[in-house]
């Protein structure tokens, strides 16, 4: 029980940078763009989000250094490199109408040279060594709940001894559930992304809902980079520890057919898969078999959906297609 309870916590730690991931993925491609350069986006998370907790405790004085605020800017931080990357891209796929996939790409390679740069310039002019103090350490990793919760037995450690980031991407997984179903400007959004001529001609600013869908996604994607740094990397800037991660969020996407709220329970089982050899190693298996089996499980889930005839298990209908409303 004690391994299991341990492989549950850790899941749930590894499965927080993938909800972001996903989630940010989710509101992007819901408005019709396929953005594949989540790689890179998470990398500029991880780099600006510790640069903006780095240099703020730098400023302060580790002594007066607030973990609220260490949290909230390295929040800000990340979320702002990942709109501006998002932004870029935009520009590239929504007002020139370039091709969505190579320009996801290009972001990926484009974001994680911006992300390893930051990174190695801080390590470089810090002398080698780039991480925040044991307070802010501390303040990054607490949960938020007290003792007497986290001890009940089985269910306390499961529930509650997770970090903040959790409880808020679980929120922000709710939030956008409720936005993309029970508000109009959710319903606009979708209609976009299901089908951008009919919405044109009924009066929705195309423009508008993919500007804002894309970019807000991307933002939200780069905190997952943050999270990933500041809890998995210990505050410590660790320039391979977030390779592959991005790529993983966009398989989630389809693994959790294109709802939020799947990804809640989507990402935990990823993160279990992708962390299981450490905590359950079987001799005769290689490591390289854990890692690739939440990709197996896409491609099976990606199969099965594909015979569905229901709407509600396929992806937007214009997604990857750019639209030209002189075509319409």
């Amino acid at each position: 029980m004690t391994t299991l309870i341990t492989l549950i916590v850790a899941a749930v730690t590894f499965g927080t940078v993938l909800m972001y991931g996903t989630l940010g993925e989710i509101l992007t491609e819901k408005t019709g763009n396929l953005n594949l350069g989540v790689e890179g986006i998470m990398y500029m998370g991880g780099a600006f989000g510790l640069a903006g907790a780095f240099y703020y405790e730098k400023a302060v004085g580790s002594d007066a250094a607030s973990g609220f605020v260490a949290i909230v800017l390295a929040i800000l931080c990340a979320f702002a490199s990942g709109a501006f990357a998002s932004l870029i891209y935009s520009f590239l796929t929504i007002t020139l109408r370039a091709n969505q996939n190579v320009t996801g790409l290009a972001l990926s390679i484009f974001g994680t040279g911006v992300g390893q740069f930051v990174g190695e310039f801080m390590r470089v002019s810090e002398g080698g060594y780039v991480a925040l103090g044991n307070g802010l350490k501390d303040a990054f990793s607490a949960t938020i709940f007290p003792d007497f919760l986290i001890n009940i037995p089985i269910i306390g450690r499961i529930l509650f001894s997770h970090t903040v980031f959790f409880y808020l991407a679980v929120v922000l997984a709710i939030a956008m559930h409720l936005f993309l179903k029970k508000t109009r400007a959710g319903m606009y959004l979708r209609a976009v992304g299901e089908s951008p001529a009919t919405s044109d001609a009924a009066g929705i600013n195309i423009t508008k809902y993919k500007y804002l869908g894309t970019i807000i996604g991307g933002g939200i994607s780069a905190i997952g980079g943050m999270v990933y740094i500041m809890t998995t990397a210990g505050c410590v800037w660790n320039h391979e520890g977030l390779s592959g991660v991005g790529w993983l969020a966009v398989a989630l996407v389809i693994f959790c057919i294109w709802r939020p709220l799947n990804a809640i329970w989507g990402s935990v089982l990823f993160g279990a898969m992708m962390i299981m050899y450490l905590r359950v190693s079987i001799p005769f298996i290689p490591t390289e078999i854990y890692k690739i089996l939440p990709y197996i499980v896409t491609v099976i889930v990606l199969i099965f959906t594909s015979m569905k005839s229901g709407r509600d298990k396929q992806p937007p209908l214009s997604l990857g297609v750019n639209y030209f409303r002189e075509e319409r």
